[in-house]
């Protein structure tokens, strides 16, 4: 039985708090890792020579615990320890609990800072059980409820019961690396007894996260290429270069490039799969546009489904503008209209009256039906899932797709992580845009960036200010909510300067409001969360101005940041922080996403660059693939041979592989 609940000492209680960890098998908790260790290095108190370092001492209780307490939530615990012949006094804070434990002549390990001068050893917490040398204490992410010592304690109870774990390195490969199994790999992993045993179970877990991940993503290429007859086009490609000749722009390089890549796919006897990968600015709509129209000359529809309404109204207006000289009809699809205006949008796109479609997830609702649908596109796709982007080509027949993302990833793990699609690159910004001017400032200094603003201001320009909260409910006194941030800016301009806010919890007709009002420059300070980040365009807005910017990665503080600097202003980015943060120094030294995504993965790991991928969330327990790519660039390999090897017999001696195949069917 595979359920936690017939684990010995795990009750309905415990069951809800692991299940809010997302543990409800044995399987599942067997295969929650630790993040860290905390590695617990016996010392002796004579050899500490400073009180800066966290060390550990090895004693026995001398008097009688003292507990004071100072206020409600706070308690002090005084007592004296015999460690090596030296009596040491130790102070611990919030402990009160360890009292009726501290009995006298107990051995205990402390662990914390000590002060010669003073012989006082501030404590931050007590080991109970006997260390002789050292110990590696895992440490796992926990929720309200669950501890860490009874998390533990049930993980070493699981291991006692009768468990299978599904595994997913063919016995040969074992053999190859010789790989330990990966129930002795686990328990090596929870209950470590040296760094090198850690190791060597991690590899084991990591090549099978990997070659699992990758074991797919060469599926869904060789099912792609033996399946990918695509439709029969004729596009005029004197018609496409006058299109973009009449365009009040000239493309970059990059932007030429791509545009090729899009025809030749068009014009290919096979489907297009390709992502056009580029940064902030750098003109991927205007690619997806012109491909649209490639396609309205080959006589089929396109629809392109954006993340959110703001972007999808967005994309919407701006093609009513860029096709106003062709025939092209362009409609709109939002979970917001009216029932009528669906309805009207549904009879028209079974009309053909319409050519290109634009919208949201409701553009995959069961009313919508194509006439002859023949390009789909996903503008930022990472933040759709699986079945959403599939359902949405699978309203045509052989449909060219194309996928659109401004997250900015270093080219070589683009090239493994995406490699079942060809992939476009746009790094070249549009002709006569100026780097936006970066600058970390600490909350002390706001002053001179408050003076810019009204500066900005004067000259007629529009200012962005981003928060990581909407109301600070944790009531962390140190982070700038939306509506403290208003109250703020409201008293420092004298209610003079219209400032408004804008954030995802809003009423849809409330959010387009507030966005109409300041692209027309009715408001000139919109203080919002990080709803803005992806797509909203308003040329005239030069400044961005983001708090508590400790709290996001790089790679999101440049997808902030790209919202300005549109037009050829120069425009600024203040980071406000109130920590010293050296990561953030790289946002002053360069404006290039993609130098900035590298440098965000080396500091920060994948977490905050790569979303949804084709074959599900791309979220590995313990794989890091900055740390561990040569492992991922291996397990593509290995898993192409193992999947050509055994795809004529429909994986025989593999049946965890016949049903993983079963959820990557419904993808195309």
């Amino acid at each position: 039985m595979d359920n936690i609940g017939s684990i010995k000492g795990v009750g309905s209680k415990t069951i809800d708090t692991l299940n809010k960890l997302g543990l409800y098998t044995i399987s599942d908790l067997i295969e929650y890792y630790p993040y860290r260790y905390n590695v617990i290095q016996l010392v002796n108190v004579n050899d500490i020579n400073d009180n800066e370092n966290i060390y550990t001492i090895k004693g026995i209780v001398d008097t009688e615990p003292k507990v004071t307490f100072i206020k409600r939530n706070l308690n002090r615990m005084t007592f004296r320890l015999n460690s090596n012949g030296i009596l040491v006094n130790v102070t611990i804070f919030n402990r009160a609990f360890y009292k009726n434990n501290l009995k006298l002549g107990r051995v205990i390990n402390v662990i914390g800072k000590y002060d010669k001068l003073k012989n006082t050893f501030t404590a931050n917490d007590i080991k109970f059980e006997i260390i002789n040398d050292m110990k590696i204490e895992p440490v796992y992410h926990l929720s309200n409820g669950v501890k860490r010592g009874n998390l533990v304690k049930i993980i070493d109870e699981a291991f006692k019961t009768n468990f299978d774990l599904e595994d997913y390195i063919p016995d040969y490969l074992v053999s190859k690396y010789q790989f330990m199994d990966k129930k002795t790999a686990a328990l090596k992993i929870h209950f470590p007894l040296s760094g090198s045993g850690i190791k060597k179970a991690k590899v084991r877990v990591i090549y099978e996260e990997f070659f699992k991940f990758m074991f797919k993503m060469n599926y869904l290429k060789y099912r792609y290429d033996i399946h990918n007859e695509g439709l029969s086009r004729n596009v005029d490609k004197t018609l496409v270069d006058e299109f973009i000749k009449s365009l009040p722009f000239t493309l970059t390089t990059d932007q030429e490039a791509a545009v090729n890549d899009i025809y030749n796919d068009l014009t290919d006897s096979k489907r297009m799969n390709r992502l056009v990968l580029g940064d902030v600015g750098s003109g991927k709509t205007l690619v997806a546009e012109i491909a649209m129209y490639m396609n309205y000359l080959s006589g089929y529809q396109s629809s392109l489904m954006a993340p959110t309404e703001i972007l999808a109204r967005q994309h919407y207006a701006n093609m009513l503008d860029l096709y106003k000289n062709t025939d092209v009809k362009v409609g709109l699809l939002v979970g917001s209209m009216k029932k009528s205006e669906k309805t009207k949008v549904y009879k028209q796109l079974i009309n053909k009256e319409i050519d290109i479609v634009v919208g949201t997830h409701a553009l995959i609702s069961e009313g919508v039906e194509f006439n002859n649908l023949g390009l789909v596109i996903t503008d930022e796709q990472h933040r759709f899932g699986v079945n959403q982007r599939s359902n949405l080509q699978n309203k045509g027949t052989m449909c060219d797709v194309l996928y659109m993302s401004a997250t900015p990833i270093p080219r070589t793990y683009a090239l493994t992580i995406y490699g079942d699609m060809d992939t476009s690159i746009i790094k070249t910004k549009p002709n006569g845009r100026k780097d936006i001017i970066t600058k970390v400032v600490k909350e002390k200094d706001l002053k001179d960036v408050l003076l810019h603003m009204v500066e900005e201001i004067k000259e007629g320009h529009q200012i962005y200010v981003v928060s990581p909260l909407i109301e600070d409910e944790e009531g962390e006194s140190n982070i700038n909510d939306v509506v403290k941030l208003k109250e703020k800016f409201d008293l420092a301009f004298h209610n003079k300067i219209r400032v408004e806010i804008l954030h995802g919890k809003m009423k849809q007709q409330e959010k387009d409001n507030i966005m109409e009002q300041f692209k027309n420059g009715d408001i000139k300070v919109l203080i919002s969360t990080t709803v803005i980040e992806v797509g909203v365009d308003v040329k005239n807005s030069t400044m961005m101005v983001i708090f508590n910017a400790e709290r996001f990665g790089l790679a999101t503080l440049h997808q902030l940041r790209g919202r300005v600097g549109r037009n050829s202003l120069q425009s600024y980015c203040y980071l406000i922080c109130n920590m010293e943060i050296e990561r953030l120094k790289v946002m002053e030294e360069s404006n290039d996403g993609f130098y900035i995504s590298q440098k965000d993965f080396e500091l920060r790991g994948e977490g905050d660059l790569f979303g949804v991928r084709q074959s599900g969330d791309m979220v590995f327990k313990m794989g890091d693939l900055r740390r561990d790519y040569k492992i991922l660039l291996q397990c593509k390999e290995d898993s192409r041979e193992f999947l050509l090897a055994n795809i004529v017999n429909n994986f025989r001696n593999y049946p965890q592989y016949r049903d993983l195949l079963k959820q990557l069917e419904h993808i195309d």
